[in-house]
């Protein structure tokens, strides 16, 4: 049972992050407004077929929805139970807290907490979400190096001044897959380096000494530890949901080349539209911005100032990036209220 006085700071962490959410969302909306002809982005976008919207619109449902399906495909190995639907909704339910809290750090808590109260086992939702967090990082940064390795040059013409942060975000990301494999298989080794940390920032004063953030610790490696043991028991399955992140991952690419071709724009080519809306996202991804607000308007706008040409820079943005977070967030949100419902 969880005691008042915890539940009273939960609401209020809530109700902290979705202030800082909005506050984020309307500095990113001032600033990819302001100054623009609204006119003028009206007729470009009045030239966009309907059907080309709806097949992004289902791009980007598809995209949130195939985190569901993998849920679900894992979990039914695991206690055989889980209803289809549920665990798709268990996706959208992650991608809203994501979406609402800095580094993306409230959505697979909020699926936990989900998951346990549908009667499915903390061990084996833990080991689920683990797995597919892990492969999720893991792709990006498979995405990342090869584009640095084999499309290095377009990379640093069209990324410009942002090619730093692109480096920035694709080290991050390396270093997150690679902690997190090291705590997979060799625990007692981080479980040795998180404490001889632990120790210098409590030596510093940074930290204070805790006993309860050395069990959440241990009980953290602990729980990456029976990930390990999913793993290597169901390298078919792990083959699979590898094969599905991949697709997941290039669908959202994807949707802004549908964009442009809707605009009927020619001369960029699809590997070049996807490579740079991928590095867009591996430039962003680990920033403490709820939703990388901001920061990703303003990148998209460097970088594809050369693709989408003349009057389509900016609808592109706000259909773009209205579909694949801003409409992606709505649609969570109903979820989550349903939910609350039953």
């Amino acid at each position: 049972m969880i005691k008042k006085g915890g539940l009273d700071k939960q609401v209020k962490k809530r109700i902290g992050d979705m202030a800082f959410f909005f506050l984020v969302m309307g500095l990113s909306f001032y600033m990819v407004f302001h100054g623009q002809d609204l006119k003028k982005i009206w007729a470009a976008l009045s030239q966009l077929p309907f059907i080309y919207v709806g097949i992004a619109i289902l791009n980007a449902l598809f995209f949130v929805s195939i985190e569901g399906c993998m849920i679900y495909y894992l979990l039914r190995s695991l206690d055989g139970g889980g209803s289809f639907w549920r665990c798709i909704s268990y996706s959208f339910i992650g991608f809203f807290y994501s979406g609402i809290t800095p580094s993306a750090t409230g959505g697979q808590p909020m699926q936990l907490y989900y998951m346990k109260k549908d009667g499915h086992s903390l061990s084996d939702s833990s080991v689920i979400l683990m797995t597919v967090a892990l492969i999720y990082k893991l792709v990006l940064v498979i995405i990342g190096i090869a584009a640095l390795i084999f499309w290095n040059e377009p990379l640093q013409l069209y990324l410009e001044g942002y090619y730093p942060l692109y480096l920035l975000g694709l080290t991050l990301n390396t270093l997150l897959v690679a902690a997190l494999l090291a705590v997979m298989f060799a625990p007692n080794w981080m479980k040795h380096i998180i404490r001889v940390v632990e120790g210098l920032l409590i030596l510093l004063k940074i930290l204070k000494p805790s006993q309860k953030r050395e069990e959440k610790i241990d009980g953290f490696i602990d729980n990456y530890q029976n990930a390990v043991g999913f793993l290597w028991t169901h390298k078919l399955r792990m083959g699979a949901v590898l094969l599905l992140t991949f697709i997941q991952r290039g669908s959202v690419f994807f949707l802004t080349y549908i964009i442009y071709r809707g605009f009927a724009l020619e001369g960029a080519d699809l590997l070049t539209v996807v490579l740079l809306q991928a590095s867009v996202y591996i430039a962003v991804d680990m920033l403490p911005v709820p939703g990388a607000q901001g920061i990703t308007e303003l990148m998209y706008r460097s970088i594809f100032q050369g693709i989408f040409t003349g009057a389509f820079l900016m609808p592109s943005l706000y259909v773009t990036r209205g579909i694949s977070f801003y409409f992606l967030m709505i649609v969570s949100l109903a979820v989550i209220f349903w939910n609350r419902k039953r």
